[in-house]
């Protein structure tokens, strides 16, 4: 019994990552299961043994990505030792690389930005984009932000243009790094919202993870 449990583990897992990257390069509307099935090496009865439909499978390739999300935010979210902004961009980091990197959270990016799936919110995306919001409102907290800051309003404008990068990077408009973008991006938004003491401290020392510091005055 807990070998045939553990191949049908395997199973649902190798036909989610075959969907993953078929998902990611064709869109939700053009894949194809046969191409799915194919990469998968599994049978059409064992596919939809483990799902109902074809979108039962993007769910799952959704709650996949979500469940990625999730893991980064709740890891640097709950560091209260790290400073909200310096935990803001680790998380976009390794969101950024993930995208990169991991075709769960490039589909899942992609059937959100389309029509042909009536998405319902539970983007893995809305989990980080949830965790800019909290953050700097933490931030404006601990009076890391300028006084005065519209902090909701500058939540919705890094959230909406960290989107539109991973849209840009995705189409391939662009050859810089998603990391690249989303740091250039932060860095931004900051230089418009962040304390000037904030801001000094950052010129002098930069990012955590060891990039060069880019605000300036």
């Amino acid at each position: 019994m807990a070998r045939q449990q553990e191949r049908a583990r395997r199973t649902r897992a190798a036909i989610i990552g075959s969907a993953a990257a078929e998902f990611s390069r064709s869109g939700y509307a053009a894949a194809s299961l046969n191409r799915i099935l194919a990469g998968s090496n599994a049978t059409k009865g064992a596919l939809y043994f483990h799902f109902d439909s074809k979108e039962d499978l993007a769910r799952a390739v959704m709650d996949a990505a979500r469940e990625r999300h999730e893991e980064i935010v709740g890891r640097w979210s709950a560091r209260s030792d790290v400073d909200p902004l310096e935990a803001l961009h680790l998380v976009l980091d390794e969101v950024a690389e993930l995208f990169e990197t991991d075709p769960v959270v490039r589909a899942d990016f992609r059937m959100h930005t389309e029509p042909d799936l009536h998405a319902d919110g539970d983007a893995g995306s809305q989990v980080w984009i949830d965790a800019v919001s909290l953050l700097l409102a933490r931030a404006e907290a601990d009076g890391k932000l300028a006084s005065g800051t519209d902090v909701a309003g500058a939540a919705r404008t890094l959230s909406a243009a960290l989107v539109g990068q991973g849209y840009l990077w995705g189409s391939g408009a662009t050859e810089s790094s998603l990391r690249d973008r989303y740091t250039e991006t932060l860095e931004l938004i900051l230089r418009a919202v962040a304390a000037p003491d904030w801001l000094a401290e950052f010129r002098r020392t930069g990012w955590r993870s060891g990039r060069d510091p880019a605000v300036t005055g």
